[in-house]
């Protein structure tokens, strides 16, 4: 509809109005989603995959799969990318689908009044967990109709820990999104979806086109591929840089700073796609379309390659076919084949540093927001600018330019996400073009190596400017040279087998510790050892029932029907849970006894407190654990020292608290001072 006003304005010489009514769709729409963000979903801005990321790390985010954020990722998804904003629809799709399977996995909200009971069976860790990757799979195999691609994602990106039936689990549903999306285009293309009836599962077919490289165009590849980490590189670093300086002003501006935040950059985004095509002159139709469903040049009120935009009958404006557009079609104007001379240097090169600027200002605004499509875009465009310039060498080389334009954005999607396998079949089944295999191989392999010497990769730098104690899946070098008794610094708290319900109360009001060891006397030796851990959450529920002693002793005479269900522990859902605040006690309940010892679990991982902290963390990540129970190396005196958790093992707490250890041989150039992310921890 925004296309089809503006074009009819156009055509009646009306320039301004067009303007007007282009920037008008874009900025409501746009301020819509921002809205939505800002007072309703706070979760649900940027693209999601670094929290989903970090979810399935070990870290639950509050609210970042609740029902809420679902319905405002989708709304705010639609606001932003049908806004014209240079954002992508494919992040956003990982992280609905994640919500889906997360809200699954605890059985619906209880809080909405939405429940299934047959699901609750899910409602552990590892269960939720697997489910979630599932999710992220669907989205990817979603946004992209790539099945295989959506399981590599999710086995390559977001998850920390694979096992083997999670794999055809993941098949499984990416099978049925295929299946889904198969059956919907079907009832598409009988025209019921009006404008977005068009496609298969096939989005960006290159198929046909000549195929048979030799070594000449091995140089082209390996300058793309250099091309590609050197600029996706830069752009993280300087994403980043802008995200650390706008998240700290805009935090003292408050809200309303982020509406207008994201409302600037849809009118620069408005003025620069309706302006800057007015540069562009106007060039003559080809004589023959061979594009695959091009009929007419120039197209009018359809998705085309051949904009009219201001030219007469018979001419068509190449700048306009980049940025008076939408994305997709954008994407898919660079990559058709057929089509090597459609687009003047001058065009591209302006496209290109337009897209760039545009992209780092825009992701990390308050909507919805994915990076895959504004990749694709400035690496296409610099891949066709190659193939341009391939053809100027090579007046009858054997690769489109359109084939440059897809191994271009393979290597700044490689640059700038640091993905090889995942990124590499879904570009396959994205175009159709299984002959390409080895090039795409090759400049996504390049691509990664060279952003690898610079930065992190993209999701990786935001998952730690948000501060989130993500665990990578290598313990960083200075951990060798510390033992994990040196990475606890705080005083440990600890119950008996049977404590008094005061204390306990006293103990969960003062601290904000998840997890409490279960310390008491040995019955043959009359030392103290070590009998457990037990969870916060356990205690709340065990305080909740109320199911009190009158003195220490009497637990062995308690009856076994009174002891709670497992399902009263089961995982809470997306909400806070049962907390402290929530339990009422009298005086007298709170002198009563509660016995513990029969919800601990009583075979925690231990370690002994000489043990070298690197060897520590990779127990730690590789089980999956929240708790390490640190242990003397002589049974006299205290049987444990302290509890290492995720927090302990961050390497900018770690080096604050021995700053003798650090580093000072080469490393990466980081993208955000250690202060910074030190104080979000």
């Amino acid at each position: 509809m925004k296309f089809l006003w503006t074009v009819k304005f156009m055509q009646s010489d009306s320039f301004v109005m067009a303007f007007v009514v282009y920037a008008g769709f874009n900025v409501t729409l746009v301020t819509v989603a921002s809205l939505l963000c800002v007072y309703i979903g706070p979760s649900a801005a940027g693209s999601g995959i670094p929290e989903v990321k970090a979810y399935l790390n070990g870290v639950d985010t509050p609210n970042i799969f609740s029902i809420k954020t679902l319905f405002v990722k989708i709304l705010g998804s639609i606001g932003s990318v049908a806004g014209g904003l240079i954002v992508g629809k494919e992040g956003p799709l990982v992280h609905v689908g994640s919500c889906i399977a997360s809200i699954l996995g605890q059985g619906g909200s209880v809080k909405h009044g939405l429940t299934c009971k047959w699901l609750r069976y899910l409602k552990n860790d590892r269960d939720r967990r697997d489910l979630v990757t599932c999710g992220a799979a669907a989205g990817v195999a979603a946004a992209f109709r790539a099945p295989v691609g959506g399981v590599l994602f999710a086995m390559e990106e977001v998850t920390s820990w694979w096992r083997g039936p999670l794999l055809w689990r993941a098949f499984f549903t990416t099978a049925v999104v295929a299946v889904v999306l198969r059956t919907g285009i079907a009832w598409c293309k009988q025209g019921h979806c009006g404008l977005a009836g068009e496609g298969g599962l096939i989005i960006f077919d290159v198929s046909g086109v000549q195929d048979n490289y030799g070594l000449n165009e091995l140089v082209p590849v390996v300058v793309l591929g250099l091309l590609g980490g050197v600029l996706g590189s830069l752009f993280n670093q300087i994403n980043a840089k802008i995200i650390m300086w706008s998240g700290g002003w805009l935090k003292k501006k408050g809200k309303f700073a982020k509406i207008a935040q994201a409302v600037i950059v849809a009118l620069i985004t408005s003025i620069c796609s309706f302006g800057l095509p007015w540069l562009a002159k106007c060039r003559p139709c080809p004589d023959h379309l061979t594009i695959p469903g091009e009929k007419s040049c120039p197209s009018y009120g359809r998705a085309g390659n051949f904009k009219n935009f201001h030219c007469p009958d018979g001419y068509y404006n190449d700048l306009a076919g980049l940025f008076f557009n939408t994305n997709e079609d954008t994407v898919r104007n660079l990559f058709s084949k057929g089509t090597n001379g459609e687009f003047e240097f001058s065009s591209l090169f302006l496209y290109l540093g337009s897209a760039y600027s545009l992209a780092l200002l825009t992701y990390g605004i308050a909507v919805p927001s994915g990076l895959f499509v504004p990749a694709i875009l400035c690496g296409a465009t610099y891949g066709r600018i190659v193939g341009m310039v391939m053809g100027m060498f090579y007046k009858n080389g054997p690769i489109d330019e359109g084939v440059y334009a897809l191994l271009g954005a393979a290597s700044f999607l490689g640059g700038s996400m640091r993905m090889t396998v995942s990124l590499c079949i879904i570009l396959l089944e994205l175009t159709n073009n299984l002959l390409l295999l080895p090039l795409i191989m090759l400049v996504l392999l390049i691509s990664k190596t060279v952003g690898d010497c610079f930065n992190d990769g993209l999701y990786s730098l935001h998952v730690h400017i948000k501060g989130i104690p993500f665990l990578e899946a290598h313990p960083p070098r200075f951990m060798s040279h510390l033992t994990a008794r040196d990475a606890i610094t705080r005083p440990l708290i600890w119950f008996s087998k049977v404590e008094r319900v005061g204390a306990i109360v006293e103990v969960l009001r003062s601290t904000n510790h998840h997890a409490f060891p279960i310390v008491d006397n040995d019955e043959q030796s009359g030392k103290p050892v070590l009998f457990g851990l037990v969870l916060r959450s356990h205690l709340l529920v065990l305080l909740k029932k109320k199911q009190f002693l009158e003195d220490r002793y009497s637990y062995a005479e308690k009856e076994q029907s009174s002891l709670v269900s497992s399902a009263e522990f089961a995982k809470p859902g997306s909400g806070k849970g049962l907390t402290i605040d929530d339990i009422e006690l009298t005086a007298v309940e709170e002198e009563m006894f509660l016995d513990i010892h029969e919800v601990a679990n009583t075979s925690p991982y231990t370690v002994v407190e000489t043990m070298s902290l690197a060897k520590a963390y990779t127990l730690f990540r590789q089980l999956g654990l929240r708790h390490l129970c640190v242990v003397p190396r002589t049974s006299e005196g205290q049987p444990i020292i302290g509890l290492l958790t995720r927090h302990d093992f961050m390497s900018n707490y770690l080096l604050n608290l021995f700053p003798h250890v650090r580093q000072n041989n080469y490393t990466k150039i980081q993208a955000f001072t250690s202060s910074a992310v030190g104080s979000r921890l």
